[in-house]
């Protein structure tokens, strides 16, 4: 009688132990960034310690829940299911370094960061990363802002313009001659357009008005001459645009727009841009570089900062 009266109590707490482990992962879901230790206390008050720990380390064993670090406390987080296939076979602390690159996305995250929220030894994490990059989970991506500085974030992620520079970098190197050749090739093209513009016996505003183009233009323009080995993007174009304009070769408005495609009467904004020519030459001060000096109230001859000595003045005056 006592052996048979054994099964139905060992029953009875394993239903108990999956209860709990499915009210903590219900818990789990209601915050997608995870929930603290004292949650599942507050939530679940009437079980003890040792039926708590032994539920949690259950779950993260069999890989339900993942254990994260913050700055502050450590958080227990649902799994997603498509990254637990991906690390099947890896230990817990693989897990742990891929979950954080994970969060990166394709911004990346450098060494530094990843040893700082996983409290692993230097030594113990290259050889993780080593491992995970063999395995093509990872990858090492060489960063614009930092010549020596790698971030790695997951192998099938594209990394993001912050991190490698976008069109006009190529291998770390500022690709300064195919800026100057987008600048004259962007300008070429406004210029024509005003150029035709003037020969239309038509009204000078409205002559103006079609002496204007918008970015997509532009950019069309640039995508049929072929000149861009990269896929540049309205973004791009709209970049070197602003250049010009900060060179005084190009002013630009913007035009209300309507939604056509939708049945809405919803308006957007489009930026317009034409070439234009200053109305006056510049003052020769303003070209020699006594004109845009800062310390210019401070020059004079035989002090700190004196027209003999001036770097500046001598460039221009070989130049």
């Amino acid at each position: 009688m006592a052996a048979a009266a054994g099964v139905p109590i060992k029953q009875e707490a394993a239903d108990d132990a999956m209860n709990l482990e499915e009210r903590i992962l219900e818990l789990c879901k209601s915050d997608s960034k995870g929930i603290p230790d004292a949650v599942i206390k507050t939530e679940l008050p009437h079980i003890d310690v040792q039926q708590r720990v032994t539920a949690i380390n259950r779950l993260l064993s069999t890989g339900k829940i993942d254990l994260v670090k913050t700055s502050t406390e450590l958080l227990y987080r649902l799994k997603d299911p498509g990254s637990a296939s991906k690390i099947k076979g890896g230990d817990a602390q693989e897990r742990l370094i891929y979950q954080i690159i994970e969060e990166s996305n394709n911004k990346g995250i450098w060494t530094r960061d990843i040893r700082i929220r996983s409290n692993m030894p230097l030594n113990q994490l290259n050889k993780i990363l080593k491992n995970l990059e063999s395995r093509k989970l990872i990858k090492a991506v060489k960063s614009v802002g930092a010549s020596k500085r790698k971030v790695y974030m997951l192998f099938n992620l594209q990394p993001d313009r912050s991190v490698t520079g976008g069109a006009w970098y190529s291998d770390q190197d500022f690709e300064s001659e195919f800026v100057e050749v987008l600048n004259q090739q962007c300008y070429k093209f406004l210029q024509d357009k005003v150029d035709a513009g003037a020969e239309l016996q038509i009204d000078p505003m409205l002559r103006r008005t079609r002496s204007y183009a918008s970015s997509q233009d532009v950019w069309k323009f640039i995508k049929e001459l072929g000149i861009s080995k990269v896929e540049l993007s309205v973004e791009d174009i709209e970049t070197i645009l602003h250049t010009l304009i900060y060179d005084g070769k190009v002013e630009m408005t913007v035009s209300a727009t309507h939604n056509i495609a939708s049945n809405s009467n919803s308006t957007g904004q489009m930026k317009l841009f034409r070439a234009v020519q200053p109305l006056t030459e510049t003052a020769g001060i303003m070209r020699m570089p006594c004109g845009v000096c800062p310390v210019f109230d401070q020059c004079y001859e035989g002090g700190v900062v004196s027209p003999a000595t001036c770097i500046y003045m001598k460039d221009w005056m070989d130049y």
